[in-house]
């Protein structure tokens, strides 16, 4: 503490002591200014005004980090005006102006009422101004002024990073560079040496060093081996004043990792290596593992295994485990223990990726022996084939010999063999097998048109070990017999033309035979001997397994026939051959000129020729036509209508009305009152109509009274129309009245069924004629009878 206040104290006097020089220099330099200028004569006569400059001042310095008791005098600004009778007051602006910096304002001295900080700002820019007291006029012009802050070592280096990493290949020469470490100083650079920076190594010798001027941190020992020490930690100080004494220094740590080069071999840790192996086990199965050790890591550590001599080299084979680093040993083939009971291998390890620099230290390999004993297990039985192909004819008879099996048991017990048949892969037992020997059989007769090859499986069973088995696969072929006879390819259907010419072929046929090739084409047609001379048709063998059936004469009726079947011999080509009658069904057709078929149906002959089928077709659509319209408009016939007059029981228009007993005409007035004719609605009182809702009650018309029992049967019904006509309560307008009126008093007479059809009599009805349209159909049923008897 005491030296910084004695290095304190020190820089003032100095700054003091340039101050003063400063205004002796200024003082010298400058003439005293006048009130009224200096003349001096320029071109033409012309008077010039220079105006001197009135201020005595210097730039100003002051002293950073100043602690002492009282403001610093950082200088005095005084005019050349000042007579020092006090009229004259100097005004301080700019920047700090009355908050740092403070001017008397009658002296004109300056102080910093602030402890300043260079690194904070370096300088002040202010402007100093002298004015009358009384009246504030300007006496000079503002003149602006700096003031520097003089700086002092007050900050320590400081390092960019406060750790460093770094990593430099182990083995490196000495001096190699490995990493640059940069600090910085906030002190002025130009001014002294406080920002001077030396670089010294304080942790990490004799390892590494430092280059005192740069900070590059370097090798300092040769052959740094990365599997003795992998990691480093470094300390690196930088120094102010240039390194000297009472210089400010900061330090960093520089963590150094060398990294690793392939330096070291691989190297095995034993000799020999023991393994062991059944003689069950299955190509491509682990026997063990070997490892060569290798100090480097990453692919400098890499190792590659590989057999390089021994016996087991066919038998064994040895893979590389890229995550562990060992070297797989595994089974190639299967072993046999009663053929060889251990094997020996000679493995090598050796580096992948290899330094050329570090050649000098290989080489960069190793080898070993391993030796492998195989174990005896209880195998199961082993058939000397892999699988069996066998031959049997079909049709063979039952316990004809298909082949024979055989297994053996692999050990050295040698037990006795059980053979037996999968009956899963012979569901319908077409085989049998002798337990003994292996002797497979047939049980009934094969067929080879439905199964041609029968895949059966056989085990084979140790006597006294029954889970020791084995399984083979046995094809068995079925042998073709001809025992089929070739018949038509398909289901064949000819037509030849009325027209046809004589040779003419119009059909050609083939044949087809469920026997093997060897037993089937090539077919041979032929007509059978009674026929061979048909008048009608021929056949011609193409020796392609085809025939073409010919036309022989011209001119065919469909009148006289229109079918004809011909027989056709087809035999193939088997040993001994064997053949078959087919029918060949023929139909006589009608054709075109041009040979095109219409139509192949007898009674279509005796159509007239111009009618085309499309005219047949469209009359006998006419014709279904026709035959729906009248089922339809019986069906409509035959539905009820809903009646339109409501009865209090039922509609009097489907009622019977029967009399018992015939009256005696008009002049009888004993059988029933014919007031009930002449309005047979009036029974039962008043009917209302459903089609319509009546406006008033029914009342009879006045001037209308009930007719006479004489009344005239055609004035009756007259009468009657009229006031159903006109009556809105009376039932629709196109209701049937129904009158019942008969008598034997009439002028027809009677007209009922009954008399008529026990009555044989010639009545004359010709008067029908006169009744007027009202009974024209009456009349012609009965007035023209003598016309239907001419007629007839």
């Amino acid at each position: 503490m005491k030296e910084d206040n004695c290095l304190h104290a020190a820089l003032i006097c100095l700054g003091m002591l340039y101050y003063s020089h400063a205004i002796t220099t200024e003082k010298l330099n400058h003439t005293r200014p006048s009130l009224h200028g200096h003349h001096e004569k320029g071109k033409e006569g012309q008077v010039l005004h220079r105006s001197k400059r009135g201020w005595v001042w210097n730039q100003f310095f002051v002293i950073e980090e100043y602690t002492g008791p009282d403001p610093v005098l950082v200088g005095r600004l005084h005019s050349d005006i000042d007579s020092g009778d006090g009229n004259i007051k100097y005004i301080l602006s700019g920047e700090g102006a009355g908050i740092i910096f403070v001017i008397d304002d009658k002296s004109g001295n300056i102080h910093a009422t602030k402890t300043l900080d260079r690194e904070e700002r370096a300088q002040y820019t202010l402007t100093a101004q002298a004015v009358d007291r009384n009246t504030n006029r300007p006496l000079e012009p503002p003149s602006e002024f700096i003031v520097k802050v003089q700086d002092i070592n007050d900050n320590p280096p400081e390092f960019l990073h406060e750790n460093y990493h770094a990593n430099v290949p182990e083995r490196s020469n000495v001096g190699t560079s490995v990493i640059q470490v940069t600090a910085s100083d906030a002190d002025d650079p130009t001014y002294g040496n406080s920002a001077k920076l030396v670089y010294s190594i304080l942790e990490g010798q004799p390892y590494f060093s430092v280059e005192a001027q740069t900070g590059i941190i370097r090798t300092a020992l040769p052959n740094m081996d990365r599997e003795a020490k992998e990691e480093y930690h470094v300390v690196i100080q930088a120094k102010d004043m240039g390194g000297h004494m009472g210089g400010l220094s900061g330090t960093t740590k520089v963590t150094i990792t060398l990294t690793d080069v392939n330096d070291n071999p691989p190297k095995f840790p034993q000799s020999v290596y023991q393994m062991s192996v059944s003689e069950a086990a299955v190509p491509g199965e682990e026997v063990g593992r070997v490892k060569a050790k290798d100090p480097d890591i990453g692919e400098n550590g890499v190792v590659a295994y590989s057999i390089i001599d021994g016996d087991g080299m066919d038998m064994f084979e040895i893979t590389t485990d890229y995550e562990t680093q060992e070297g797989v040993v595994k089974l190639k083939k299967v072993l046999d223990f009663e053929t060889k009971k251990s094997y020996s291998l000679k493995v090598e390890a050796a580096n992948v990726h290899i330094d050329p620099k570090f050649i000098s230290n290989g080489p960069f390999k190793d080898t070993v022996t391993v030796k492998i004993s195989v174990e005896d297990a209880d195998e199961p039985p082993v058939f000397l084939k892999p699988s069996y192909i066998f031959e049997v004819q079909e049709n063979a008879a039952s316990g004809t010999v298909v082949g024979k099996v055989h297994a053996k048991d692999p050990d050295a017990a040698n037990s006795a063999i059980r053979y037996s048949i999968d009956r899963h892969t012979d569901l319908e037992r077409y085989f049998i097998i002798n337990a003994e020997d292996g002797n497979i059989k047939t049980i009934k007769a094969l067929d080879r048109e439905e199964i041609a090859w029968h895949n059966i499986s056989v085990f084979a069973v140790e006597v006294h070990k029954q889970h020791q088995e084995a399984k083979v696969p046995v094809a068995i072929k079925v042998v073709d017999v001809n025992d089929n006879a070739p018949k038509f390819a398909a289901a064949y259907e000819a037509f030849v033309c009325e027209n046809a010419r004589s040779n003419q072929q119009f059909i050609t046929i083939s044949a087809d035979d469920k026997d093997d090739s060897a037993n089937g084409p090539r077919f041979i047609f032929s007509l059978p001997p009674e026929i061979i001379h048909n008048p009608n048709f021929t056949l011609r063998d193409n020796r392609d397994n085809t025939a073409s059936v010919l036309v022989r004469r011209e001119g065919f009726s469909r009148q006289k026939q229109d079918l004809y079947l011909l027989p056709i011999v087809i035999s193939d080509g088997g040993l001994p051959p064997m053949s078959s009658t087919n029918t060949l069904t023929i139909r006589v057709c009608g054709c075109d000129s041009n040979g095109s078929l219409l139509s192949c149906n007898a009674e279509a002959y005796i159509l007239n020729a111009g009618l085309s089928t499309g005219a047949l077709i469209a009359i006998l659509a006419c014709i279904v036509i026709l035959l729906v319209i009248v089922v339809l408009f019986v069906t409509l016939k035959r539905q009820k209508k809903e009646p339109l007059i409501v009865f209090e029981e039922e509609d009097v228009r489907e009622n019977i009305i029967t009399y018992d007993d015939e009256g005696g005409g008009e002049e009888d007035t004993e059988a029933f009152d014919i007031a009930t004719l002449q309005n047979p609605d009036g029974i039962n009182g008043f009917i209302p109509r459903k089609d319509i809702k009546p406006e008033y009650q029914y009342m009879p018309r006045p001037g209308l009274r009930p007719a006479p029992n004489s009344v005239d049967v055609d004035d009756f019904i007259n009468t009657r129309i009229q006031e159903a006509d006109n009556d809105p309560t009376a039932p629709p307008y196109d209701s049937i009245q129904i009158y019942g009126y008969e008598g034997r008093g009439s002028v027809a007479g009677s007209l009922s069924s009954l008399e008529s059809a026990t009555t044989d009599s010639d009545l004359d009805y010709d008067y029908l004629q006169n009744w007027g349209p009202r009974f024209k159909k009456l009349a012609d049923l009965y007035g023209s009878k003598d016309t239907f008897d001419d007629d007839s």
